[in-house]
């Protein structure tokens, strides 16, 4: 994709890079240290050496954020999907996936939450009582493994705490937007504190279904449940603890024949997940030389997600193309075909994990002092059991996937000077995975993958630290389950990517103004591209899409990142964040209904060349906080099966607040001029009006959302 909107987005970067370079002298107010909790070793953000982002509870309160979906462009060169009530699949430069329909799908950007794995259930990714998301860019061999090819996306809520507190909050807002939350905190016992935090968000939704006449077709109903412990066993053995609770109860009703927030579904969808989960970790400082870290998690969840997939209502004459009963029918074109549908997937998941590791302290650095360690192993299983109706099937359709993956790791850290500190890890993986379905489909695979990283970090004064990386990243193959592709398509073969990764920190102006800049090159090897096109399935009929997953010879991804974050006076303070980014295929060719198509050259989906979001907080006094955000994103295509493209766009932002002695008032809007931002697209003919004429749809993102919200402390 060309860099079409250049004089905007290039504006805006020239004038962020530009910021340090008048330099020493000016004094303004040091910004706060900002703590990366996903490392081995929890390290401020300008002092690791890779691209990371850290949103802190201050700016998801400033954007009234509920969902992950809301704080991603806050983090360069990030994007999302949706094709659900929330976008659930995430992209960190051009890499990750764009949904789940029937096959399994080896997520490149993984999700935890209180270090709980949530990989590919974004639905539940509520954000009350969070103290912080962290987005680490890049592949993430060496902590995390498979997953988290493209990045890694972290969520941590708020801690206990000794002395007692809470909260209590309430939102309204249009669209019939009501939320409800409550914490409490304190120490319970000796030595043991705890957290309880209790939240429910409800909206009819931002969807008109003129077929029922409701407005709560597409409506959100969003329950969390989150209770965290601390205990103090003695004085060097802590156990740390949480159950999480998700029941999310949204309708899915998202696309429209007139490509409008009118839809004409008799059957609308549902988008739900309900997950109970658990997470253990002790820590101990079990020798002078080194603390041992033990952490273990599981979790059970249920998703039930449907449409309708004609997005209409009305029985036709197969012969004639005319409605069977006048004046029940959406109005066609005279020898079109009509046809009715639904499609809906159950999935039972089941995970289970167990971290053990050791990190040496500054008495058990090795090699004259100069070496700090960290070595652990790691074990997991997951379990995804779907079932399919779909009108189209006979009968109905099951499938049975279990994984298992065992790996060791270990990272040193070297520090060859005073000013320069090499860095390098591995972990090694056994993947396994058993599949098979109701067609008769089945695959049993094993395979031993690596990846890792080497980094090298130079201090170049006090307050600039210049890093450079090769990072070694991987996701695992899998199968094709459609039974009509043929069997060269059946498996698809590991994918892993290279990157290069240089970046210089800065702090500057007694800390008052910190940059952090990166630039990364990445080649995709055997990069796993999904293919999906329509066949009909005969007058009346409707269509089958056939989806399978190749492996592309190869891809690049490159591009630059900038974070900016200045106290430009005690009141007034700036914060930037831009992306720029060019992604292409090499040698990649799929096979069509139509025929062979190729498609080297091209960009690959979710994948916009330039992407930036601004914000502005000024402290009026007395209490008053005024707060002006604004993101911009370029078009970007929607997959890499089509040519649709999404539309580029700038979104507004702003927030009033006061805060008392123990609350806070505020007023909010979000998307203030009412851009249709569209955050799901394809290319088929769905619309008996225009005898199924290949067409673009879109689903789009949230509306202008206006809103009130009170918090109470004690």
């Amino acid at each position: 994709m060309s860099f079409r909107k250049t004089p905007l987005s290039l504006a805006v970067l020239t004038m962020a890079v530009a910021i340090p370079a008048h330099a020493d002298s000016v004094s303004q107010v040091p910004t706060e240290e900002v703590i990366v909790t996903a490392d081995f070793r929890q390290s401020d953000v300008q002092s690791i050496a890779e691209a990371a982002t850290v949103v802190g509870a201050a700016a998801i309160e400033q954007r009234a954020a509920d969902h992950l979906e809301s704080l991603l462009a806050l983090a360069p060169n990030v994007n999302f999907a949706s094709g659900a009530s929330r976008g659930r699949y995430f992209q960190i430069r051009g890499i990750g996936e764009r949904s789940q329909f029937i096959d399994p799908v080896n997520p490149s950007v993984g999700l935890r939450v209180d270090g709980i794995d949530m990989t590919g259930l974004g639905g539940g990714a509520g954000l009350f009582d969070v103290q912080q998301v962290e987005v680490l860019r890049g592949p993430q061999g060496t902590r995390f493994g498979a997953n988290a090819l493209a990045g890694m996306i972290n969520i941590e809520s708020n801690d206990p705490t000794a002395d007692f507190e809470g909260m209590v909050s309430g939102k309204m807002g249009n669209y019939n937007t009501k939320a409800l939350g409550v914490v409490v905190s304190g120490e319970v016992g000796p030595g043991l504190n705890m957290r309880l935090s209790a939240h429910q968000n409800r909206s009819d939704g931002y969807i008109h279904n003129a077929y029922s006449g409701r407005d709560d077709t597409n409506n959100i109903d969003e329950q969390l449940l989150r209770l965290k412990g601390n205990l103090e066993l003695d004085e060097r053995n802590t156990l740390a603890f949480t159950g999480l609770y998700i029941d999310v109860d949204n309708g899915y009703d998202g696309f429209s024949l007139d490509n409008t927030r009118t839809t004409y579904s008799n059957y609308p969808g549902q988008d739900k997940q309900n997950t109970r989960a658990a997470a253990l970790t002790w820590t101990s400082e079990v020798s002078a030389a080194f603390d041992l870290r033990v952490h273990a998690s599981g979790s059970n969840s249920k998703t039930d997600y449907g449409f309708d997939e004609d997005w209409a209502y009305g029985e036709y004459d197969d012969s004639t193309g005319t409605c069977v009963t006048p004046g029940t029918c959406l109005a066609n074109q005279e020898g079109a075909w009509g046809y009715s549908s639904t499609d809906q997937y159950l999935r039972e998941y089941r995970r289970r994990e167990l971290d053990v590791r050791l990190t040496s302290t500054a008495a058990g650095r090795l090699f004259a002092d100069s070496t700090d360690w960290a070595v652990g192993v790691y074990s997991m299983t997951r379990a995804e059991d779907m079932t399919r109706f779909y009108t189209w099937n006979a009968d109905t359709f099951y499938s049975d996937l279990h994984t298992e993956s065992k790996a060791v790791y270990g990272e040193l850290s070297v520090q060859a000077s005073n000013d320069l500190t090499i860095t390098t890890g591995l972990r090694r993986e056994q993947w396994h995975t058993d599949y098979d379905d109701s067609n008769a489909i089945a695959n049993d695979r094993t395979e031993d993958l690596w990846g890792g990283k080497i980094a090298l970090e130079y201090l170049l004064n006090d307050n600039q630290l210049a890093y450079a990386s090769l990072a070694r990243g991987y996701k695992a193959g899998g199968v094709n389950t459609d039974p009509d592709i043929s069997e060269d398509n059946r498996t698809f073969d590991t994918e892993f990517n290279n990157a290069l990764e240089a970046g210089l920190k800065s702090s500057l102006l007694n800390d008052a103004l910190q940059t952090r800049v990166a630039a990364f090159f990445i080649q995709r090897k055997n990069q796993q591209v999904k293919s999906s096109y329509a066949v009909s399935n005969g007058a009346g009929q409707g269509f089958t899409f056939q989806d399978y997953l190749a492996n592309a010879a190869e891809g690049q991804n490159y591009g630059l990142e900038l974070e900016t974050e200045w106290a430009l006076t005690e009141q007034l303070n700036w914060m930037f964040s831009g992306g720029w980014l060019q992604t292409k295929f090499i040698d990649y060719q799929y096979d069509t209904a139509a025929g062979n198509v190729s498609m080297n050259g091209r960009e690959q989906a979710q994948a916009p060349a330039y992407s930036f979001a601004n914000s502005l907080t000024y402290a009026v006094g007395n209490g008053l906080t005024l707060v002006l955000e604004n993101e911009a994103k370029d078009s970007f295509y929607f997959s890499d099966s089509h040519y649709e493209e999404s539309r580029a766009y700038v979104m507004w932002h702003a927030r009033v607040a006061y805060d008392g002695s123990n609350y806070q008032l505020a007023l909010y809007g979000r998307n203030l001029t009412d851009v249709d931002q569209e955050v799901r697209g394809f290319h088929f003919g769905n619309d008996p009006r225009d005898g199924y004429a290949n067409e673009r749809w879109v689903q789009y993102g949230d509306p202008r959302l206006i809103g009130v919200e009170g918090k109470f402390y004690f």
